[in-house]
């Protein structure tokens, strides 16, 4: 088995055990997480709000009006949905967090139905 299926392994493993995260969701935030740091000018450690800014962006631009939607069908209504995910991962090893960081990092930072509406300005969020 090589490094890849052994994660993949260990994330659907987590998956069964935290309903009502798909694994799409857990592919998701790791995509959005990629993306968020690959638009930096350096590699770095991102906060939960940058991770969750990133998260917006990347969610409107894979899936438009029905970005909302999709994240709702994979069981992700609210921001401490994506933190508890990127928890999740943290504990099976395949995200490191500093030690500053922490799950209420993610909880309350944008309504979903304001943040993921595509008419809207992301700075009025």
């Amino acid at each position: 088995m090589n490094e890849s299926q052994a994660w993949l392994e260990k994330i659907e493993k987590v998956v069964e055990e935290n309903k009502p995260y798909t694994l799409d969701a857990f592919k998701f935030v790791l995509d959005a997480l990629h993306e968020t740091v690959s638009a930096l000018d350096q590699p770095r450690h991102v906060s939960g709000r940058e991770l969750l800014d990133g998260i917006r962006t990347y969610a409107l631009k894979c899936y438009g009006p029905l970005a909302k939607t999709v994240l709702n069908y994979w069981g992700i209504r609210e921001t401490e949905d994506f933190g508890r995910i990127v928890f999740l991962l943290v504990d099976i090893g395949l995200l490191r967090k500093q030690p500053e960081d922490k799950i209420e990092d993610f909880r309350g930072v944008y309504d979903f139905q304001k943040a993921f509406s595509t008419a809207i300005n992301p700075d009025e969020i």
